[in-house]
């Protein structure tokens, strides 16, 4: 069911010191920052030649990285993204299979302009899950 994995989200608590460090000490293509307010955080992609890493940093008080760099202050890996061709009947399946879908159940458009959905990390050895459609 899934693909390829999408991106590697990474929360930061200095956005624009994470993104120097990979550009500058990495050498790696640094985009620009984008706002995501659906989700609560701003995002910098680092492109890498077979995958992404996603930079998060909280936007607003209610932003879930906010209490997620309250818990970690330096930072951590957040999330791992894979990629599905249907949203829609990957989240069937694994309702289906006993695996807890995070929010109502309905995919939101994440940061590339895509449906995404969120697995509970309990369901999963205690990684957050993103599954978005390609």
């Amino acid at each position: 069911m899934i693909g390829r994995l999408n991106h590697v989200a990474i929360a930061v608590p200095d956005l624009q010191a994470a993104s120097a460090q990979y550009s500058n000490t990495l050498g790696a293509k640094v985009g620009a920052p984008q706002d995501e307010p659906d989700h609560g955080v701003t995002v910098v992609f680092i492109e890498l030649p077979n995958t992404k890493i996603e930079l998060l940093y909280p936007l607003g008080e209610d932003s879930p990285i906010k209490g997620f760099l309250e818990k970690n202050p330096s930072g951590g890996i957040h999330h791992i993204c894979y990629e599905v061709d249907d949203i829609l009947a990957a989240r069937d399946r694994l309702k289906a299979s006993g695996a807890r879908v995070l929010g109502t159940g309905e995919p939101k458009i994440g940061a590339h302009g895509k449906p995404v959905l969120f697995l509970h990390p309990k369901d999963f050895n205690g990684c957050l899950i993103e599954l978005e459609q390609v």
